[in-house]
């Protein structure tokens, strides 16, 4: 047996190397991934090749080192076993369930520390959307929805949907969500939204305003299209505040903020799963927000999320197919049996 590794080493294209497997070093363990999940806003960039190449992979994941130009390896939802252990570890490690932010490949070594126990009631299938279900939760607090208020919600990919879930926990008076594909919209009324519209019927800022009967008080942009942050600052009314949580590499946008933005005093703001919001500190750490996102990946029906798989060898089809037909799907996750 061999390591197999996901590699992007061009724009559209994706092959799969082959490396001895490794023995732990002191201090690790040794994981064989069951099942990994696609990020189909990230690592649509980086097959797309509209990942800014200088910029770091991620300072704060100890297995994504380097910067993002090609080739990389990239991922960061991988679940399986822990089937060996180095000098120093507990055997109780062995065996164990485990998540952890690494890249897409069979096997790998990681301290202990850089892998989570998944607990018992939730399966290696639905640990794969344990990342989406972090950045869910890390939305929600820094958009801090309070009683009553009226929410917009722009994007209803895999953490979309699940933000949506976790907002429509909250005492809003309206969620009113957008996305171009049925299914997705289909997918966001299942998870507790109000309404949920195609954005292409017509300016967005007015459906808003039919269906909530205000503008909002609380948009998110989570799409991972630049467009639609402009639709988002027209949603929002006067003091309201919009979250960016769509990273859009080197893509760019005009914005139109000559008209209502000023003078409605609107606050946009970025919001990222790497670091927790100042202002919450004092009460939250990335422990306490683990504890959160996997109650909420066993509150919630994550199986329906789960719509296509593909062997890892076969990945060049499911990125394929995330770029011709993202219509049909929601989460993609790539196996390693």
């Amino acid at each position: 047996m061999t390591t197999r590794t996901l590699y992007f080493t061009g724009p559209g294209t994706v092959t799969v190397s082959r490396s001895p497997i490794p023995d732990p070093d002191p201090g690790t363990v040794r994981v064989r991934t069951a099942v990994s999940a696609i990020s189909a806003g990230t690592e649509r960039l980086l097959y797309r090749d509209e990942a800014p190449p200088g910029l770091t992979a991620d300072e704060t994941i100890d297995a994504l080192e380097g910067d993002l130009s090609y080739p990389i390896s990239y991922g960061y939802a991988a679940t399986g076993h822990v089937t060996a252990v180095g000098e120093g570890v507990d055997d109780e490690w062995l065996g164990r369930r485990v998540f952890a932010y690494n890249p897409h490949e069979s096997h790998f070594l990681a301290e202990p520390t850089d892998v989570l126990p998944i607990p018992e009631d939730v399966s290696v299938r639905e640990a794969a959307l344990f990342a989406n279900a972090e950045t869910a939760v890390t939305f929600v607090l820094d958009g801090n929805p309070t009683l009553g208020e009226r929410v917009a919600l722009f994007g209803q990919g895999v953490v979309g949907l699940l933000t949506t879930a976790l907002l429509a926990a909250n005492p809003l008076e309206t969620l009113v969500t957008f996305d171009r594909y049925e299914r997705r919209r289909d997918a966001a009324r299942t998870l507790g939204a109000d309404r949920s519209l195609d954005p292409d019927d017509g300016p967005v800022d007015d459906a808003f305003e039919r269906v909530a009967g205000s503008r909002a008080d609380l948009s998110y942009e989570v799409s991972g299209n630049p467009d639609a942050l402009d639709d988002a600052i027209a949603t929002t009314g006067y003091d309201g505040r919009v979250i960016v949580g769509s990273w859009y590499g080197t893509r760019e946008s005009t914005l139109a903020l000559g008209g209502r933005f000023h003078r409605d005093r609107i606050a946009v703001r970025s919001s990222q799963v790497s670091t927790i919001e100042p202002t919450h500190r004092g009460r939250w750490d990335r422990s306490r927000r683990h504890d959160v996102a996997w109650e909420w990946l066993r509150r919630l029906d994550v199986e329906s999320l789960l719509t296509h798989e593909f062997p890892l060898e076969d990945a060049a089809d499911a990125y394929r197919l995330l770029e011709q037909r993202p219509g049909e799907t929601l989460q993609v996750l790539l196996t390693y049996d």
